[in-house]
């Protein structure tokens, strides 16, 4: 802790920082998506894990195709770091998911 004038300071690192607000996240990358699978299917996958806010599959803007990722997000950090847990590397769609929290908006 510093002291600057009487006041208090206290140097929290930019890792300690990235790490906090990493694992306080309630939104989900999700990669490795099939690209036949859809936002229906990728929530289905992920709803026994917790209530779910959205589900969005990301397309390119002109053929309309998935790019083979999204995202979730629950209605809690909990349920989130239940999900990541229990679905990182699973089968959907015949490919392996690979999941990992989402960057802050």
């Amino acid at each position: 802790m510093q002291c600057c004038s009487g006041v208090r300071l206290s140097y929290v690192s930019p890792f300690t920082r990235w790490l906090t607000v990493r694992n306080s996240c309630s939104k989900l990358f999700v990669g490795g998506l099939s690209y036949d699978t859809n936002e229906p299917v990728l929530k289905d996958a992920f709803e026994q894990h917790g209530e779910i806010i959205a589900v969005k599959v990301i397309c390119h803007h002109v053929s309309g195709k998935s790019k083979g990722y999204g995202f979730v997000k629950f209605t809690s950090e909990d349920a989130a770091s239940k999900a990541l847990k229990e679905m990182d590397g699973q089968l959907v769609d015949g490919r392996n998911l690979r999941v990992h929290y989402a960057h802050r908006e």
